[in-house]
């Protein structure tokens, strides 16, 4: 994989999707990893996210894997409050984007520059602005 204009720096962050790509080893989630790590840049993903990825019929010794090699970061009070102002600012409400608020209050809290890999750009986009480079997978 050649780097793209938006090269990681700082943190790379993954989405639901971003680590159940990892999870089944995606060619182009494994390449970012591999970017990330040669970097010496943490790659990080919230605890929120693996409500949205644990289920039944997920690899648990490959997830369980996965998770070792990255920081799953606490949804704390700082970061609930975050995300709830991101909300905010974005005029978005309700649990269809309450996760996306959360994994956005954490990458945002991460040294930059800041890089999320995602299936679903345009909300983190919109809850992030600027303050990060939001990559589709």
């Amino acid at each position: 994989m050649s780097r793209s204009p938006a090269v990681p720096g700082g943190a790379l962050v993954l989405d639901s999707e971003g680590l159940a790509k990892a999870v089944l080893r995606d060619r182009t989630v494994t390449a970012w990893l591999a970017l990330a790590r040669a970097d010496d840049l943490r790659v990080i993903t919230s605890a929120a996210t693996l409500v949205e990825v644990v289920h039944p019929r997920i690899n648990r010794p490959a997830l369980e894997w996965t998770l070792s090699r990255l920081v799953v970061e606490p949804v704390t009070e700082p970061i609930a409050r975050h995300a709830a102002a991101l909300l905010a600012d974005a005029g978005l409400h309700g649990h269809k984007y309450a996760i996306d608020a959360m994994l956005s209050a954490t990458a945002l809290a991460a040294p930059g520059p800041v890089t999320i890999l995602s299936s679903d750009p345009e909300d983190l986009a919109v809850l992030c602005g600027k303050r990060a480079t939001v990559i589709k997978i």
